[in-house]
């Protein structure tokens, strides 16, 4: 049951929504919902990713700024932001002919950056301090205690939290109701507060789950210790919900609104961007795909039910949808990274690749040779089912396999491939280019490697290209076979589209023999 304090906070915030529903439509209009193609599953997205400023903070940016008092706007504003809200401050700024001091962490995507000049304008100044949030708002408290500027919070603050809640209020009027469960990520928490505040009200028994990033988990803190706490650190990658304290007033609200906390990994959401887009054709940034990323981590528990996600924001770098593209799992399938270990000897790596491997796609292969005995070559698997992997490892196990994990290895991520040069006999290095496709690897080595021949270095990793690419190093028994491999019809064939010998100048390198 709602004690008295925060029964008077839902209303409070339930009134400030309704009042809000006048006052933020002068900025922006209503975003959509659409539903995602998933079979199976009845998921439907509201699109703040096609917002004003692409993220749904414009709506309690502008909710607050549309409220201040002539004194106020006289005197300016400041805020601090990772990028959204300084975006919907930044729009109402220049709409209402407020100065606005934005103070945004030197780790901000450009983009957001760039966003808040375009949108302000001269009604604008960006000022960079700090590496993260907290210490860009503690930057923006003293500026506005020196200057007497209103300082307009990005979530800790009742007219705020009610402009957000509008996008709620658009869900209910959408026909498409009621939802039977809401995946809400929170980072400061006045989205999540705001919008289960009003569903609640409408849809009592819709069942509010709060999506929180693994290391970024404050309302899970506050929940343990009952109030607002503090983390230590909190994980950058969702930098939109990179936040360390939930606010006070979200903190109420959602006390009394949230039917449970969940967390995901940053795998998970990049899982989440890749479904966006293949569903709707739409780029989320990682903190606009945790809702949906908590969905898909419940998917065997939502069938029958209708669910609704929060895409809240898409102003991500496009250098980063590189990195996105590149990770391993930024899909449904199932991946898996092992090391296992095979007799240094030729065919062996063939043998394990051949049998053991069987079914699974090598997405990443990092081997050198470092010892005359055993080899320990590092794979990462890609399968479509957790089945698939366990089949992986009985088939090892089965054939008297030794092998190990290497899921958070550092030199693995790193990709730090050792190499001893004096154990290698008449080595070549080729460069590999092939068509993309399971197996591709394994058919190209069963046809062109001699069977005296030795792998000694392998370095691929899956780009997600058509092409994928790969440095090779086969060493011989004699500088005989070197050179009549060399002059063999090994550069095309079917399968692969180049296969050339490294020049002198990157093999020396290679092997530590130069600059």
């Amino acid at each position: 049951m709602e004690t008295g304090e925060a029964l008077s906070a839902n209303r409070r915030l339930r009134q400030e929504i309704l009042l809000a529903r006048e006052r933020v439509y002068h900025f922006g209009k209503p975003t959509p919902l659409d539903a995602l193609g998933i079979e199976g599953l009845d998921i439907w997205i509201k699109r703040e990713d096609i917002s004003p400023i692409k993220a749904y903070k414009w709506r309690g940016a502008a909710n607050r700024m549309a409220s201040l008092s002539v004194e106020e706007k006289a005197r300016g504003v400041a805020t601090a932001s990772a990028g959204n809200h300084a975006q919907g401050v930044a729009l109402a700024a220049a709409r209402l002919g407020v100065f606005a001091r934005i103070y945004m962490p030197r780790s901000t995507p450009r983009v957001k950056i760039e966003a808040v000049r375009r949108l302000g304008g001269e009604q604008v100044e960006v000022i960079l301090s700090g590496d993260s949030y907290d210490e860009a708002m503690a930057a923006a408290l003293s500026g506005a205690e020196a200057s007497g500027a209103t300082y307009v919070h990005a979530y800790d603050d009742l007219k705020v939290m009610a402009g957000q809640g509008t996008l709620a209020d658009e869900v209910v009027l959408s026909g498409q109701g009621p939802f039977d469960v809401a995946y809400l990520q929170i980072g400061g928490g006045g989205m999540a507060a705001g919008v289960s505040e009003w569903l609640k009200t409408y849809w009592p028994e819709i069942e509010i789950v709060g999506v929180e990033g693994i290391d970024q988990a404050c309302m899970g803190a506050a929940a343990t210790a009952g109030e607002p706490v503090t983390l230590d650190q909190v994980d950058l990658f969702c930098d939109g919900t990179a936040v360390r304290k939930i606010g006070s007033h979200p903190f109420k609200i959602l006390q009394s609104r949230l039917d449970r906390l969940i967390t995901v990994t940053n795998d998970e959401v990049v899982g989440a961007i890749r479904c966006l887009w293949e569903g709707l054709r739409c780029i989320a940034e990682p903190s606009g795909a945790m809702g949906l990323a908590g969905a898909l981590k419940e998917s065997s528990s939502l069938q029958g039910k209708r669910v609704l996600v929060v895409l809240c924001g898409a102003n991500i770098d496009f250098l980063k949808l590189g990195q996105l593209a590149l990770s391993q799992t930024s899909g449904r399938a199932r991946t898996r990274t092992l090391s296992v270990r095979i007799p240094e000897r030729p065919g062996a790596m063939l043998q394990l690749l051949h049998s053991a491997f069987a079914g699974a796609n090598i997405v990443d292969f990092q081997y050198g040779k470092t010892s005359e005995r055993d080899a320990w070559p590092v794979f990462t698997l890609q399968t479509d089912s957790t089945e698939d992997l366990d089949a992986v490892s009985t088939r090892l196990n089965g054939q008297g396999f030794e092998w190990r994990l290497r899921e958070d290895a550092v030199d693995v991520r790193f990709r730090a491939i050792p190499l001893r040069q004096d154990l290698l006999s008449h080595p070549v290095f080729l460069r590999l280019d092939f068509y993309e496709r399971e197996g591709a690897l394994r058919d190209f080595l069963r046809a062109h490697l001699p069977s005296d021949a030795n792998l000694c270095y392998f370095n691929y990793r899956s780009s997600g290209e058509r092409i994928g690419r790969a440095l090779i190093g086969i060493e011989f028994p004699s500088s005989q076979a070197a050179q009549s491999f060399l002059e063999g019809s090994f550069r095309t064939g079917e399968g692969y589209r180049l296969c050339e010998p490294l020049d002198p100048e990157t093999t020396g390198r290679l092997l530590g023999q130069g600059s």
